[in-house]
């Protein structure tokens, strides 16, 4: 049976990194105190140092950035499906008036 991914709040993730950061425990010893491995606490620790307050957006919420971009690529598809129906029908009508 495969296991379960287990999840973790942002605020759970801010609080290990503290942990590290401010109290002066190392990765090891949070890692092992609150159950997660050292890998993942050591990501967590980047991310924060790196992204700040967007370091943890949750479950399905994309950055702001990111929400943008997509939303940027979906319109793009979309017009470059337009122009090339717009082509195709120029490319059409040419061949009829000759």
């Amino acid at each position: 049976m495969a296991r379960s991914r287990r999840t973790y709040t942002p605020e759970f993730k801010a609080e290990a990194v503290k942990l590290v950061i401010e109290q002066g425990y190392s990765v090891a010893e949070a890692a092992r105190s609150l159950g997660v491995h050292q890998t993942v606490l050591r990501s967590w620790k980047q991310a924060l140092q790196t992204k700040g307050d967007q370091a943890f957006p949750g479950q399905g919420k994309l950055p702001a950035i990111e929400e943008e971009l997509r939303r940027l690529r979906v319109e793009n598809k979309r017009l470059q499906a337009e122009r090339d129906i717009l082509k195709k029908a120029a490319a059409f009508f040419a061949r009829e008036a000759t």
